[in-house]
């Protein structure tokens, strides 16, 4: 993928405030979910062994101590039985990549194993149960004992475990064992000359990095509209490692955003139910309302109590923002509440109005097709409806309204009521886990600045 594409798709993409946005835990974005379902036993036959769906495998979670347990998490290893080879001896291993249409049986076959050894393994525990539900791509490696029959196979069931099955004197035995996790802590710092998306692929950052960064500012910052040359960002981030190699880059511990002049500051924390960024002073980084609730191309007409309406070509007021974006593009409720009304009529065309707390009432109009019905109760986030250009439009477009106790407000400008900040016990464990990533971005900005100025 070309620089410009991925930029044009960066900036496509980061004023989504979707789900993701809202979530309480961070890593609900990169990680797979526990394998498939369990096996229904039709017959010894091979073709029960469908691969056709993939497998989905537990989230890895740790966030301060990656370094998992030397003993297995479950085990039916026996008294004296074969201790199982460490992950680094990759060269002892026959390792087989899941071809598409590829099922452990046929794998099986290849390998020169019976099909009732594979039956017994799969019969051994509910991990081995799920092997039916293999994907391509999934690798498995086995180890021949001297008259070449299975001594050993090993299986990635999780990002920190693996499958090991073991055969010994006739026996079969399954382990659930750890891989090594580990982490580092990294700092980046960009500068922006044309766009963040650009600079943070400047500072080596990832796509995911790039987007994360965006969507924790997000609330504060419009990225397509408010970024300007010279703006700023710093940040500590963790990178994960697992046997010794890099996996992946981890989460954002803290971040530093320059806007225009103005300073921006989030810090992750995580106390029992509390998980998200905050602010130096304990406030949340989210805001009850979405500044704009979707993905938009551009303003194609503000907020403008005189202006001429395009179709009926006289004075009218528009009391909301209308942002363009192709047809189809998903718009999301911009704040939590209650739809009040969901229908279609000649000027608004398909629309949705949402009732929120504080007196305050959101209105979507112009959709080619609504999803959410009267009555429902919809979370800030989730998909409402389509961009179309149904009623009185000339394309397709959102037309979004703001309304405080009766009165239009404009989207753009209208101070948004604030997410409760942290108090008490959690406010102050906040204030002693933030101090040193604060020091650590204060000493970032000021060796950045002094490097400039040499």
């Amino acid at each position: 993928m070309s620089r410009d594409v991925a930029q044009a798709q960066f900036e496509q993409h980061q004023a989504d405030r979707a789900e993701t946005r809202v979530a309480t835990h961070w890593y609900s974005r990169q990680r797979m979910a526990i394998l498939g379902a369990t096996l229904v036993f039709v017959g010894l036959t091979w073709s029960v062994f469908d691969s056709s769906e993939p497998s989905q495998h537990a989230p890895f979670t740790e966030i301060v101590d990656l370094i998992l347990p030397p003993q297995p998490l479950a085990s039916s290893t026996p008294a004296g039985g074969e201790s199982p080879a460490s992950p680094g001896e990759l060269d002892l291993w026959d390792a087989v990549t899941v071809r598409s249409g590829q099922t452990l049986g046929s794998i099986f076959k290849q390998q020169g194993f019976s099909a009732s050894l594979l039956h017994q393994i799969l019969a051994l525990n509910e991990d081995t149960r799920r092997l039916t539900k293999i994907r391509p791509g999934d690798v498995f490696e086995f180890k021949r004992s001297d008259d070449g029959d299975l001594a050993q196979m090993r299986y990635p069931i999780d990002e920190g475990h693996y499958l090991l099955v073991q055969q010994a004197s006739g026996d079969l035995y399954a382990d659930t064992l750890p891989r090594d996790m580990s982490r580092e802590i990294e700092e980046s710092e960009g500068v922006i000359t044309s766009s963040l998306f650009m600079a943070g692929k400047d500072a080596g950052l990832s796509d995911p990095m790039i987007m994360e960064l965006a969507n924790i500012f997000g609330w504060d910052i419009d990225f397509v509209l408010d970024i300007r040359n010279g703006d700023r960002f710093l940040l500590v981030y963790e990178k994960i490692y697992r046997d010794g190699e890099f996996l992946r880059d981890g989460r954002i511990l803290a971040a530093t955003f320059i806007n225009q002049g103005e300073r921006f500051q989030a810090i992750w924390y995580e106390n029992g139910e509390v998980a998200d960024y905050f602010a130096p002073d304990g406030r949340n980084m989210r805001k009850e309302f979405l500044r704009a609730p979707l993905n938009f191309s551009y303003i194609s007409s503000g907020f403008n109590p005189k202006r001429m309406h395009p179709v009926l070509k006289r004075i009218r007021p528009h009391n909301g923002i209308d942002y363009y974006a192709p047809k189809g593009t998903p718009v999301y409720a911009a704040g939590a509440g209650t739809v009040i009304k969901s229908g279609y009529s000649p000027a608004n065309g398909n629309h949705v109005f949402i009732k929120h707390a504080n007196s305050i009432v959101t209105k979507y109009l112009h959709f080619s097709k609504t999803t959410v019905k009267q009555g429902q109760k919809v979370r800030q986030g989730q998909t409402i409806g389509l961009v179309g250009s149904t009623g009185l439009a000339t394309g397709p477009h959102l037309h979004y309204e703001f309304v405080l106790n009766g009165v239009h407000r404009n989207p753009r400008t209208v101070p948004l009521p604030k997410v409760e900040p942290l108090e008490g016990e959690l406010l102050a464990g906040f204030h002693q886990q933030a101090a040193p990533m604060l020091t650590q971005l204060s000493r970032l900005e000021s060796a950045s600045l002094y490097a400039q100025r040499r």
